[in-house]
């Protein structure tokens, strides 16, 4: 999924000569911490929550109150990946999104880009999930879907996590059955370690409940 693909129409952007009061009332109406800026509709910088509350007049503009804002964007072209990254390395809650011109084309929020992940990511659907730690030299998805699919199962979505000062990998693992003890033997049987499970029974709703609580946090 491409960056242009994220945009929403929910949060709308400032403009230079807005008010810094105008942008903390903008904030606390979308629920986010951070806004994009225009100059004559051009991008010139995101604007956080925590620089406005450092200004003491905040009835000036942002010309006025700013001469300098961080620009954190992606390209229209980036890939879903790459969107997260920027966000988690510049810690925004708002990510403007550009053309190859840089001309400004609308922004991507973190709880729209979850919202995204989650239905994208089989979140939402019925199974279980596993969480297998293997050595990173012998990690392989080939063996690991092969036990699943040994199981008469299929891996809906996977996510692998790693520490710099770790040679182990942990993969998460989304499976299409709400049953795992099998699965489970069978990954301790090609000796990699169960972490933790997550198994969702027909009449337990934890796991979507999880989910909506998430969104709802995130919104609100």
């Amino acid at each position: 999924m491409r960056a242009i693909e994220l945009i929403t129409d929910e949060i709308p952007p400032l403009t230079h000569t807005d008010s810094g009061e105008k942008a903390l009332r903008w904030m606390d109406e979308f629920k986010v911490s951070h806004l994009p800026v225009l100059k004559n509709g051009n991008f010139v910088g995101v604007l956080s929550e925590s620089d406005i509350l450092d200004k003491l007049d905040l009835v000036e503009n942002l010309d006025k109150l700013f001469d300098h804002l961080p620009r954190p964007y992606v390209f229209a072209n980036a890939h879903i990946y790459e969107v997260l990254a920027k966000m988690s390395e510049h810690r925004v809650s708002v990510l403007p999104i550009l053309d190859e011109t840089e001309k400004y084309l609308g922004c991507t929020t973190v709880y729209h880009l979850l919202t995204v992940i989650a239905n994208t990511g089989s979140i939402k659907e019925t199974g279980g999930i596993i969480v297998v730690e293997v050595n990173s030299m012998d990690y392989s998805m080939a063996q690991i879907a092969q036990i699943v699919e040994s199981n008469n199962a299929k891996i809906l979505s996977s996510y692998i996590m790693s520490t710099p000062d770790s040679t182990k990998l942990e993969v998460t693992l989304k499976i299409n059955q709400i049953e795992l003890t099998r699965i489970i033997r069978t990954f301790e049987r090609y000796d990699y370690v169960i972490k933790a499970s997550y198994q969702k029974s027909e009449g337990d709703d934890d796991i979507q409940q999880r989910y909506e609580s998430l969104m709802n946090f995130l919104k609100f």
